[in-house]
């Protein structure tokens, strides 16, 4: 199976891979032109390319196909995620990414243990987290890390949504009556620490639907994957 890139600089019938990538592919892969790999450009394509140059930093293509990306979700899927201590975050965006996420948004919460600290810098390597698991996973599209936000501010971008999923400890509704049809969704899961009731009211007066993970309460990283799977299961999108 040849090697997947996403490249930068496409026109009509061409394509450049530059940095790291570039120097993996030339010196590590010892691409040679008129070897094919497939590169993605980031919108859902992917695109049969033949190697027609190759540099220290740059790799230049010949572009033979275009296709839409077949890893690409059909429902988008947004996680809000409460920002969880140690490294944990950092297999939280791995996962999602894996599982089709089209979006990781943390935010922190009144019983988070992790405080706001060099959020800019972190946001830094979770994007690149984020890649690589976009890569590993053939996606068609790296997913987006935002800053952390406050749990305040999470109603304020519900309208983005069809449906807002707000998985809770308390339960609410079955997953399976509400997924289906939905295009847009948002998954709400929380930090070591939960939601204080007085969280869990706002979220839900501002239209959240509290859903459950069954009887087991679940580790702050295993919600999110757990979630997304079943999600996505339902949606169709793991069949």
């Amino acid at each position: 199976m040849p090697h997947r890139y996403f490249a930068s600089e496409f026109t009509e019938t061409t394509a450049a891979l530059t940095g790291p990538d570039a120097h993996h592919l030339g010196k590590v892969m010892r691409a040679r032109p008129g070897d094919e790999v497939i590169l993605c450009d980031g919108a859902g394509f992917d695109y049969t390319a033949a190697v027609a140059a190759v540099t220290p930093d740059r790799v230049e293509f010949r572009l033979l196909e275009q296709r839409p990306s077949d890893a690409e979700p059909s429902v988008e899927v947004t996680l809000f995620a409460g920002y969880p201590k140690q490294d944990k975050l950092e297999f939280i965006v791995q996962k999602a990414v894996e599982l089709g996420a089209a979006r990781i948004v943390p935010f922190f919460s009144r019983f988070c243990v992790a405080a706001p600290k060099k959020e800019d810098q972190k946001n830094a390597r979770y994007a690149r987290i984020a890649a690589e698991a976009a890569k590993q996973a053939g996606r068609g599209v790296i997913p987006a890390v935002e800053l952390p936000l406050d749990i305040k501010d999470l109603p304020a971008r519900f309208s983005e949504f069809d449906l807002v999923l707000f998985f809770y400890e308390g339960g609410g509704q079955s997953l399976r009556t509400l997924v289906k049809n939905q295009k847009r969704i948002a998954l709400i899961t929380g930090a070591e620490g939960g939601f204080s009731p007085e969280e869990a009211k706002k979220l839900v007066a501002a239209g959240a639907v509290p859903v459950g993970l069954g009887p087991r309460i679940l580790r702050c990283e295993t919600a999110p994957v757990a979630g997304l799977a079943a999600v996505m299961t339902l949606a169709g999108q793991l069949e």
